[in-house]
Formats: structure tokens, C-alpha cells, sequence
């Protein structure tokens, strides 16, 4: 049964800029996956970039408290800065080799470390167009809570 949020609940503008410029590497990105597993948490990485309306709104989405509660309790998040896709689209293919560009791009992995939403990975690039509630949803189907 998913967690129904408050009708308050709604992110404050301007949304926020989670993303820093940082260079992410193979090693660095693995490294976290492996921590957050042993954690016994979902690893999630969501790759985007300031300039994008999508992933602002889901970072604002992310932070509110039930919302981060939430994510908290059962997983690791990491933002990679894809820039204007100059920098870290190279880990892109750790996921799925055929993704060129489009974000925000959200990975959830199971605690064995596979990715489990691979197969609606397209539906947060709209975040705009969603509800709230349906961004949350959309978390909490592929989150085991602990």
C-alpha cells in the first residue's frame, strides 16, 4: 500500500540545483552502489543537470519530508552532473548502453545491485507532467521498505 501524500505537500520554488559540475568515475559510481548495498539499502542514481525544469522539480519532489523520509530509510542517492551532456554520459552505458541523452534519468537498484526499472526508465524525463503523488508512486514501487 503506497503512502498517500498530504495536499500540502507540494515542493517550494525555485526548485532546487542539486547538481555541482563533479566528475563521477566508474570506480566512484561502483563504489557507492557497493556501500549503499552493504548498507542493506537500494542504491538510486539519478543523472541530470541544473538547467533542466524535470530534474529540478524532482529533486524538490525528493525533498519533501515524507518523500525523504522515505527515501532515506530504504535508500542511497546519488545526483551525477551531466552537464550539457559533456561530463559523466560515459556512465550512462553502466545502466544501458543505449542511452544517449534525456534527463533526469533515474536507475533504482535492487539490494543485489541490478537494476529493477530499466523498462520505465523514460517516465520521470516528464517529470512536469506528472502529478506529485505519481513521482512519489513511481519511487515507491520499486522501493522495499525495510
Amino acid at each position: 500500500m503506497n503512502i498517500i501524500l498530504d495536499s500540502n505537500d507540494y515542493p517550494s520554488s525555485p526548485y532546487p540545483e542539486p547538481y555541482s559540475g563533479a566528475l563521477v568515475t566508474q570506480e566512484e559510481l561502483k563504489e557507492f552502489i557497493k556501500k549503499t548495498i552493504d548498507q542493506n539499502k537500494q542504491p538510486i542514481v539519478i543523472f541530470g543537470a541544473n538547467w533542466c525544469p524535470d530534474a529540478r522539480l524532482l529533486e524538490g519532489v525528493m525533498r519533501l519530508p515524507t518523500v525523504k523520509s522515505f527515501l532515506e530509510r530504504n535508500t542511497n542517492v546519488i545526483n551525477i552532473d551531466v552537464g550539457d551532456y559533456e561530463i559523466n554520459t560515459d556512465l550512462f552505458k553502466m545502466f544501458d548502453g543505449n542511452i544517449q541523452d534525456g534527463i533526469p534519468r533515474v536507475f533504482i537498484m535492487n539490494k543485489m545491485g541490478q537494476n529493477i526499472n530499466l523498462h520505465v526508465n523514460e517516465t520521470l524525463r516528464k517529470t512536469r507532467e506528472l502529478s506529485i503523488q505519481d513521482i512519489f508512486d513511481y519511487f515507491q514501487e520499486f522501493v522495499i521498505e525495510i
